[in-house]
Formats: C-alpha cells, structure tokens, sequence
C-alpha cells in the first residue's frame, strides 16, 4: 500500500497537480486499488487554482493519513505565497521527512526550498522562474532535463512535466512495465509534440 498525498493551496497551477493526479490513481486502480492518492489543504474549504478551477481537499494538513509520497505543483501560490506561509512549509518540512518521497512540480521546487526539503539539492523547474529559484542561494537548478532526482526528491520543469516525474515515480515504485502500463492507459504519447498546423485528414 502506497499512499500518495498532493498539497493544494489558492494558486496552485491545475495541471501541476491532475497530471500527476491522473498517473497516481491510474496506478492504483491497475494495482487494483491497491494504493491512495489524496488531497490535502490547510483548510477544509475549496481551493481556488491558478486558472480558476476550485478543489475540494479530501483531508487538511491535521487529519491526513501517514504519507508516502509527498507531491508539491507549482503556480502563483508556490511563488508567492505560501513561501511565507510557516504553518505550510512547517508542515511540508515535518511531512517530507516522514515520507519515502517528496516531488515537486513546476515552481513547487520554490515551496520545496522555503520548507527546506530542496536546500543543497539538484533541483529542476519552469524555464520562466530558474534564474528566480537559484537567486534564492543554496540550490543547483538543472536546467536542461525535464526532471531531476537527487536522493529522495524529485523534481520538475513545468506544468506537464510532472507527468512525465510521476511516471518515473511509479515505475520506480512498481517497475517499469507497471509505468508503460499506465501510460498507455493514460494514451500519453508527446511525440510529436505540436502538431495544430498539421491539416486533419479525414
């Protein structure tokens, strides 16, 4: 049984957080049910997301099972925000020390790094904020892979990219027929990756 717990917070970029979403309980229920994603928040309450979409929390940060997988996404709240938030990043210091794993998405790596779990570590993140996040001092940003592992953190470059880390995650986990498993369930093939001034056939 593997349990894997996805911070929200006002701002979190949605895509940081379903793609991985998706990998996760797409893994669990090819594991049949085997293993549990949830959600957690600082407070009960929706979460409203960087584009608008409003979350409802499964647990909040006191009433959560034991976690092993913590995952962090990025967005406005990850930047700008929650840094600041000590109740949050204590939480997220106390939580990725207890778990086997802690992830970050896209500029999570800048909540991962107030919190302490990316102190003196590789990090990756968006393209956009890298020069942000090494200003910040005591942290290397990899800057040209799509993730990056350094002991038990992982971490990404931006937005879809976290699928790309949770599937390294669970393949890890499982193995890697398990990972090609479920990205075939999930039909995600990148390549090519733009293809709208291709004209449709049909």
């Amino acid at each position: 049984m593997t349990t894997y717990g996805i911070l929200l917070f006002d701002g979190a970029e949605e895509l940081d957080f379903a793609g991985p979403w998706e990998v996760l309980t797409t893994s669990a229920a090819l594991r049949d049910g085997a293993d549990d994603a949830v959600l957690i928040a600082e407070r009960a309450t929706p979460v409203r997301c960087a584009k608008g979409m409003r979350v409802l929390p499964d647990h909040t940060l006191d009433d959560h099972p034991p976690l092993d997988v913590l995952l962090v996404p990025g967005g406005r709240g990850a930047r700008e925000v929650e840094p600041h938030n000590k109740r949050v990043t204590g939480w997220i210091a106390r939580s990725s020390s207890q778990a086997a794993w802690t992830a970050g998405v896209c500029t999570g790596a800048f909540l991962l790094h107030a919190a302490g779990p990316a102190r003196g570590r590789r990090v990756a993140t968006h393209w956009q904020y890298e020069d942000a996040l090494e200003a910040l001092g005591d942290v290397t940003v990899v800057r040209d892979a799509r993730y990056v592992v350094d002991g038990q953190l992982l971490t990404s470059q931006g937005v879809s990219a976290g699928i790309d880390s949770t599937l390294w995650l669970i393949g890890h986990l499982h193995g890697r027929d398990h990972a090609r498993a479920v990205r075939r369930a999930l039909q995600y093939d990148p390549a090519p990756p733009y293809l709208a001034d291709e004209p449709i056939v049909g």
